[in-house]
């Protein structure tokens, strides 16, 4: 994915109103679990986040006493993030998380890739990418952390492309599916409730979905084995019903 293409999405007006403290994706029952399951993981060592964006997860996991660094492709985000953590912090590689270099790689006990952003590669090959990268930073018997929906094609009526996956009051949230191409945009609808408003606003993100016994295969293809699936960062177990997962993968030990 170009640079140009990620700001197109990831603009300062989205950077800017990306961040909810204490609400959405920044809730403590949503961040604490995450933050804590990768400090376990990390087991002391380094961390290195694709896609770090504005610090969400790499903020409270480095006050957790693990050291972070990133790679983010877009230049607003990595300005958002630096008005909360400057560069001696968190240190970020602006570039794409299939090739940009961190700062000592062959260094880093965990990688990690939250909230589907390995989605946000439209093409296979660079999903297959993704993880040869992240192989690159990790040393020997170092984990790549996964978070990623499931592809929710049950919900499909035959003939019909789209399925609403979220209804709340101001907001719904519909994914439409091309299933020759595993290619699926997400169509965010914004609007006033409160007042009846007829007005509302529209954000679209374009995505390739990945099954799990694919992005399996993409980590054989770096080197990696699953250590672990689990439905959430709690450790709930993984079922055919499950919305999302949480997958570990470990390189071998040297």
């Amino acid at each position: 994915m170009l640079q140009d293409e990620n700001e197109v999405f990831w603009d300062e007006e989205a950077a800017q109103g990306y961040d909810t403290p204490g609400t959405g994706m920044f809730a403590p029952d949503v961040l604490d679990p995450a933050v804590d399951r990768l400090v376990a993981l990390a087991e002391g060592g380094c961390a290195l986040e694709f896609a770090i964006g504005t610090g969400r997860v790499g903020i409270p996991l480095r006050r957790r006493g693990v050291p972070v660094a990133g790679i983010e492709l877009s230049r607003p985000m990595v300005k958002q993030l630096r008005t909360k953590a400057d560069e001696a912090e968190i240190p970020v590689v602006i570039g794409d998380m299939t090739s940009a270099t961190a700062p000592e790689p062959g260094t880093y006990r965990l990688a990690y890739l939250v909230f589907n952003t390995i989605s946000n590669l439209l093409d296979q090959s660079e999903q297959v990418e993704c993880f040869r990268n992240a192989a690159r930073h990790l040393a020997p018997g170092g984990r790549f952390v996964i978070e990623l929906w499931v592809p929710q094609l049950r919900a499909l009526p035959p003939g019909t492309p789209a399925s609403v996956w979220s209804t709340e009051p101001g907001y719904i949230g519909l994914d439409t599916y091309d299933v020759v191409t595993q290619q699926v945009v997400s169509h965010h609808f914004h609007f006033d409730a409160a007042n009846g408003s007829h007005e509302a606003r529209v954000n679209r993100s374009p995505h390739r979905y990945i099954w799990p016994a694919e992005l399996d295969l993409m980590a054989r293809l770096a080197g990696f084995e699953l250590e672990s699936r689990h439905a959430d960062w709690q450790g709930a177990e993984f079922t055919a019903d499950s919305r999302s997962h949480v997958s570990v993968y470990r390189l071998p030990a040297a």
